[in-house]
């Protein structure tokens, strides 16, 4: 089963780790550091943190099971599909003073990994495709979390790097599997094989990462047949 991928990582324990690393990140910031551009096309570290601070709105709905209530809510504000709220998320915010908005994160973050970690990973929770498991979603956050980490250049300390690249790679393949993907994925103790349309490349595991959320560079030599197959957290 794709679940058997994850059984060896703990969502919540990993979702705690991300978040630490972005607040010390965010923490250390000063005005030019917040202005400065991250990875996401268009925005700016702060931007990023606007985002997150946003989306809070939906993991709350989510816990607290009126998800189809703010969906309502943002389409009577003209806000379709998780792009228009992500842009929406971080209008609301570009005109707040930064502290503010960093508390806010900090504070509504919190309370989602308190009650995610109180429910457990078996347990269910209300989404946008409907009922999911607490666990399975606290791994999508932990990969969101990672992302946006490494888009604003948040620091990976080297002791950390290995652990945190193979829970992603493990991550990557479930979601795969989980969205029915084109794709053949193969583990070795250093590298990923993948088969897609007919075409067979070998992969480090840093590089399938950066393919599965989407943050592929011209550098990483990937045939975009294999990028696209690939692509399934961002």
């Amino acid at each position: 089963m794709a679940e058997d991928l994850l059984k060896e990582f703990d969502p919540f324990d990993v979702f705690d780790a991300e978040a630490a690393r972005l607040d010390r990140f965010f923490a250390g910031l000063d005005d030019a550091g917040w202005a400065r551009p991250s990875r996401c096309e268009g925005w700016s570290v702060r931007d990023v943190l606007g985002h997150l601070a946003g989306e809070e709105l939906y993991n709350h709905a989510c816990l607290d099971g009126n998800v189809q209530d703010l969906l309502a809510r943002l389409a009577r504000e003209g806000v379709e599909g998780f792009h228009d709220f992500n842009e929406w998320c971080v209008r609301q915010r570009r005109n707040m003073p930064v502290e503010q908005v960093l508390q806010e994160w900090r504070t509504e973050n919190a309370d989602t990994r308190r009650r995610m970690r109180e429910l457990g990973r078996d347990a269910s929770l209300d989404t946008m495709a409907g009922p999911y498991p607490v666990g399975m979603q606290a791994f999508h956050y932990d990969s969101e979390y990672a992302t946006h980490a490494d888009d604003v250049g948040a620091p990976v300390p080297k002791e950390e790097a290995d652990a945190r690249t193979l829970w992603r790679v493990a991550v990557g393949r479930f979601a795969l599997s989980e969205q029915g993907a084109q794709v053949q994925v193969e583990q070795t103790a250093e590298q990923i094989r993948v088969n897609t349309a007919g075409l067979t490349t070998t992969l480090s595991f840093p590089v399938f990462v950066e393919a599965t959320v989407g943050r592929l560079t011209p550098d990483d030599d990937v045939d975009p047949r294999v990028a696209s197959a690939l692509r399934c957290l961002a």
